[in-house]
């Protein structure tokens, strides 16, 4: 498995920040775990829809989530549709500290890139930077069945947990938001019962 070099996790870092007026909040749209584990500081958070993307389990998972022995799958970002999701704000003196964890959580593993989306949310739109699958990555996977990923998803285990949890979690998370996505309810009805 490859990852980003140090120097190519900062020039990734410094080419979104480019792209922002660093004297302002900076906002995250977070899709999958970042809606119930952050793991950043934030000041605000907000239900958002991204339109131009949806949320898939389209990554495959051997570490964390997942094992040679028991791969996993992961969420991320595929284009077209629509996503509902989180919105969380980093004030402007913290947007480096807080988006570099950020950055070392979700870009070094080069499944994913960095992309300034526009998301609406109740108090308007907003500007904000997301994380979309590297279609390129050899993790991705371009199409599964409802069954074929609730049967990965049923046996999908690693050191940061279970696939299952993971998809349960961001249901019941979406849920707390006043959120749904019938996409992900599939998957958990199609999940077989725990022994």
């Amino acid at each position: 498995m490859k990852f980003r070099s140090d120097a190519e996790m900062a020039a990734l870092l410094e080419a979104i920040l480019a792209a922002h007026e660093m004297a302002q909040d900076l906002w995250v749209f977070g899709y999958g775990s970042l809606i119930w584990n952050p793991a950043f500081e934030h000041v605000e958070k907000r239900a958002a829809l991204l339109r131009g993307y949806h949320r898939r389990f389209c990554l495959r998972m051997l570490m964390g989530r997942g094992t040679p022995e028991t791969p996993g799958l992961m969420l991320a970002l595929d284009h077209g549709g629509a996503c509902k999701g989180a919105a969380f704000r980093i004030a402007a003196p913290k947007i480096r500290q807080e988006l570099g964890l950020l950055w070392q959580r979700e870009m070094f593993g080069g499944a994913y890139n960095a992309r300034w989306v526009n998301v609406t949310t109740k108090d308007g739109p907003i500007r904000a930077v997301t994380f979309v699958i590297n279609r390129a990555h050899p993790r991705y996977i371009p199409e599964m069945s409802i069954e074929q990923t609730a049967a990965l998803i049923a046996t999908g285990c690693g050191d940061l947990g279970t696939c299952r949890e993971y998809l349960e979690n961001t249901i019941s998370h979406l849920a707390a938001m006043g959120l749904r996505d019938s996409g992900l309810e599939r998957i958990a009805r199609a999940l077989p019962n725990r022994p």
